[in-house]
């Protein structure tokens, strides 16, 4: 804003000098008095904005006097992978879940695939259940849905089967859990990504700014910059009170939708850099291309502003 009302004054000062040079003063006298106007409008609402966030809005995001630690005696989890026609990719996720020391078993929710997404599951060592009702936000809720269903397992660690996500990043997850209900993964940190993956520059931004506008609807709540990664850990204490709030109808939008809810009802939830590689297979998500990955991100705005219904 005030930058804005610098450019005013110059064009002001501009017109001045043209003024002196044409002589026609009345109608660049009105000119002028008008851009000056404009110029000192934007310059008290400039003073206003760094006033109210220096003042206002500061203090809140600093009102937390401690961090907060709940330490978990059962740190064995369950690990559920979303799957859509993912036969080339998800043996190789399965195993690689399977072979962490702190992964309980892994759970493989066939959205109906066409290939043989649950036989390649089953054979590399998951259970798999089939959710024949199509949709992204359906999948997830079932998985996490089966994820609570197990009484051996406190951790419910929801990903995909595409490979796009490493087990190795359960340690990170682990160690943020001490600190929160939920710890969503962001793939915001470059050196972590892989020089070759879906996540088009566009995208990357795009996610980045919804997380944002995130943060400010939460203000005080956190710092989030990645609405659309599914990778995360759940405390299922947790997830049990989140689960009725959430809608399954929602569909590519529904991770942004699931941080939403859980900010609303006061879910504590930190964000953990995690690692993001090239998938293996055809991207069926909103990844796509960037088109696709816009028409997401608008309806991920409409229901963080508006309604998700």
């Amino acid at each position: 804003m005030i930058a804005a009302s610098f450019v005013f004054f110059s064009v002001a000062g501009g017109l001045t000098l043209l003024l002196m040079l044409t002589g026609d003063q009345h109608l660049m006298r009105l000119v002028i008095e008008s851009l000056q106007i404009l110029a000192s409008a934007t310059a008290a609402s400039g003073l206003a904005f760094a006033l109210t966030d220096l003042f206002v809005l500061l203090p809140l995001r600093e009102r937390k006097a401690f961090v907060p630690f709940s330490g978990l005696p059962n740190q064995k989890l369950t690990v559920v992978l979303t799957a859509y026609n993912d036969e080339a990719s998800i043996g190789r996720a399965v195993k690689d879940f399977l072979g962490h020391a702190m992964v309980q078993r892994v759970i493989v929710v066939d959205n109906n695939s066409r290939d043989r997404t649950s036989e390649a599951a089953s054979e590399a060592g998951a259970q798999v259940v089939v959710e024949k009702e199509p949709g992204y936000g359906k999948c997830v809720f079932r998985a996490l849905s089966e994820g609570l269903a197990q009484s051996d397992t406190d951790l419910t660690l929801l990903c995909e089967g595409d490979m796009t996500f490493r087990a190795f990043d359960i340690d990170k997850f682990l160690a943020y859990i001490a600190h929160a209900d939920i710890v969503n993964g962001t793939r915001i940190v470059e050196q972590l990504r892989d020089r070759e993956t879906q996540l088009t520059t566009f995208m990357y931004y795009g996610n980045f700014a919804v997380g944002k506008l995130l943060e400010a609807k939460h203000l005080g709540q956190g710092t989030f910059t990645d609405v659309g990664t599914t990778y995360k850990l759940c405390r299922n204490h947790a997830l049990r009170r989140l689960m009725p709030l959430l809608n399954p109808e929602i569909n590519l939008e529904f991770n942004a939708h699931f941080l939403d809810t859980a900010l609303t009802n006061r879910f504590s939830l930190v964000e953990c850099p995690i690692t993001f590689h090239a998938r293996w297979g055809v991207s069926k998500g909103g990844n796509v291309d960037n088109r696709r990955a816009l028409g997401v991100g608008l309806r991920m705005i409409k229901g963080i502003l508006f309604s998700w219904n």
